[in-house]
C-alpha cells in the first residue's frame, strides 16, 4: 500500500481526488498539485466524470441485456420442467399398465 510520502510529493501542496474509472467500480486517487493551472486540473476531472459517465451506461446496458437473458432462461426452464413432468407422468403411466399386464 502506497503512502504520501511514496508518492514523491513531501513538499509541494497537494488535493487528493478520488474518482471512479473502472467496471468493478474500484477509486483511483490523483494527486492534484494546488500550483497546477486549474484549466488543465479541471480538464483532467471532467475527462474521468466523462469516462465514468461511460462506464455507468455501459453498466446499465449489460444489467439490462442480462435480466433478458435471465427471463429467457427462466422461460426455457419452465417449458424444460413442463416437459420433465409430463415425460414423468407417461413414464409412470407405462408402468403401470405394464404391471397389470403382468397379473
Amino acid at each position: 500500500m502506497l503512502s504520501f510520502h511514496d508518492l514523491g510529493h513531501q513538499n509541494l501542496p497537494t488535493i487528493l481526488v478520488t474518482v471512479l474509472t473502472s467496471p468493478s467500480i474500484t477509486p483511483t486517487i490523483y494527486l492534484v498539485n494546488k500550483e497546477q493551472n486549474p484549466e488543465v486540473a479541471l480538464q483532467h476531472l471532467e475527462k474521468k466524470i466523462d469516462t465514468l459517465v461511460q462506464v455507468c451506461q455501459n453498466l446499465h446496458e449489460e444489467n439490462q441485456q442480462l435480466k433478458t437473458q435471465q427471463a429467457d432462461l427462466l422461460q426455457q426452464r419452465n417449458a424444460l420442467m413442463e416437459k420433465t413432468e409430463k415425460a414423468k407422468t407417461r413414464v409412470e403411466s407405462m408402468i403401470s399398465r405394464l404391471k397389470l399386464m403382468e397379473i
